[in-house]
């Protein structure tokens, strides 16, 4: 179920998040990196205040290496997905976005870069989590070159 504290919802923009959900869901890594803008930072935080910053390149390097393997993410599929909120603001729209996924909740906010009249690429994914301290050891990992860099979005 799709609703807003209003009622409104920006169907354009919710139409789009379906497309990137289904990408995802299906590993089309053409659409994947058409829909990820060049400046994508995915921004992890925990209950206990720490952050992890994943950029485009983290992301396409995970999808690449999982469907090198034949496997793929969001296994149940992305049915669940509510969208709580969704809007446009000037150049720009944000979409809020909860999910439970193996009985954990997750909430998900996404900004969307508008060019041409349409919801172009994603700019950024704000997600909150239990505990990134997992992630920010695989991308101190990567870093020191001890570890895969696709690896590092994991999550």
């Amino acid at each position: 179920m799709d609703g807003h504290l209003d009622g409104r919802l920006d169907g354009t923009l919710v139409a789009r998040m379906r497309e990137y959900l289904a990408a995802g869901t299906t590993m089309d890594l053409a659409a994947l990196e058409a829909l990820y803008d060049e400046e994508f930072e995915n921004v992890r935080t925990d209950e206990a205040g720490r952050v992890a910053v994943l950029t485009k390149a983290h992301f396409m390097a995970r999808f690449r290496a999982l469907a090198a393997r034949g496997e793929g993410v969001a296994d149940g599929g992305t049915d669940d997905a509510r969208f709580l909120s969704a809007g446009r603001h000037g150049d720009q729209g944000t979409v809020v976005m909860y999910r439970c996924e193996d009985g954990v909740p997750a909430r998900y906010v996404f900004v969307w870069r508008r060019e041409d009249g349409r919801w172009a690429t994603l700019l950024r994914e704000f997600t909150f989590e239990r505990d990134v301290s997992p992630l920010l050891a695989l991308l101190a990992a990567a870093t020191t070159g001890g570890g895969a860099g696709g690896a590092a979005a994991e999550g």
